[in-house]
């Protein structure tokens, strides 16, 4: 009796530990939905700053190598439109985080076009926004594009901007014609002579040129008339920097990764952005990367990326007041969370 006993309780034993054994195997095969601290995965949805172009490659390499996985999300990314198209998906909820130019986001924000969203890390240290064209356009120089055609999406920063630009540049604003584009079809819109040049960041110059077949690309880069600005920023919606501010620092430390991984590893980026975005130009998309290098750190941003200077927005803010660009005073305070930002 005592044998048949101890028969019973090795075997019941031996149940237990076979289920508990296939517990774990069914746990381990969730690494997938699980972070880096083995919870579930958080679903996170960001929208790129203009398109799928190299120059926002950053956000692919961010989630091919792993950076948002081990901060603990679940990353879909998905196209933007410019500045206005990605606050308004932004704070009506349709998406977490996106890159918009800071100075478009004072502009919307300053004339009521525009609230309830935060920027919390600069992308670049410098605005990247300006005007492109094509030799033989007979645009040299600011001046020239009077009497000109040009095309961008209705939000974007640099068609926003454009009349303090232009007056800043001397140019006569009611002499250009805008006309509507769509961020993935402008750069052909320009190549094949339907306009004679299209809003776009400067580092766009290899693109474009790919595109146009051997023609040579001509930018006139806003920066050069007005000093100071910042280039994009990545903002959330003010209701996610307030209620989630851990959430929204790991996201940005993980998207920073991104960022300094593509510039160190531009060809690379370039690869990881065409397994993502079939119709990417692998060439031009590393030579966007390089040129944008010169733009994501300054001599006051120390060698931390993303950092941001209130002194220089509000610099920024005056810039745009003095050029009668804003209907109502705004601090920099009202668009930046500097204590979500990281610090230099």
């Amino acid at each position: 009796m005592r044998r048949l006993t101890r028969t019973v309780a090795a075997a019941a034993l031996a149940t237990a530990l076979a289920f508990a054994a296939g517990c774990s195997g069914d746990s381990d095969s969730s690494d997938d939905a699980a972070g880096g601290n083995g919870g579930a995965l958080e679903k996170v949805t960001y929208l790129t700053s203009f398109g799928q172009f190299g120059r926002d490659s950053y956000a692919w390499v961010a989630k091919d190598k792993g950076f948002f996985k081990d901060a603990g999300f679940d990353v879909e990314i998905k196209a933007g439109q410019g500045t206005g198209g990605v606050i308004q998906t932004v704070v009506g909820g349709q998406a977490d985080f996106g890159p918009i130019d800071l100075t478009g986001g004072l502009l919307q924000l300053g004339n009521g076009q525009a609230k309830d969203f935060i920027a919390v890390a600069a992308i670049q240290q410098r605005t990247m926004a300006g005007i492109a064209t094509l030799d033989g356009k007979g645009i040299a120089s600011p001046k020239d594009l009077e009497g000109k055609k040009l095309a961008d999406t209705p939000g974007s920063v640099v068609r926003n901007l454009f009349p303090t630009y232009a007056r800043m540049a001397g140019v006569d604003a009611s002499k250009v014609t805008w006309v509507n584009g769509e961020a993935q079809t402008l750069i052909g819109t320009l190549a094949t002579g339907q306009v004679d040049g299209i809003g776009q960041f400067v580092v766009g110059q290899p693109t474009i040129e790919s595109v146009a077949k051997g023609k040579k690309a001509v930018m006139l880069p806003y920066s050069n008339v007005m000093q100071d600005l910042y280039g994009n920023v990545l903002i959330t919606s003010a209701k996610n920097a307030k209620e989630k501010p851990e959430m929204v620092k790991k996201f940005t430390a993980a998207l920073m990764k991104g960022l300094e991984y593509s510039l160190a590893n531009p060809q690379e980026a370039a690869e990881i952005l065409k397994k993502n975005v079939d119709a990417t130009n692998t060439t031009a998309a590393a030579a966007e990367l390089q040129l944008m290098a010169g733009y994501v750190r300054s001599s006051n941003s120390g060698t931390v990326l993303g950092t941001l200077d209130s002194g220089r927005v509000a610099k920024s803010i005056a810039i745009l007041q003095g050029a009668g660009a804003l209907k109502q005073n705004i601090t920099p305070d009202q668009i930046i969370d500097f204590s979500l930002a990281p610090k230099a």
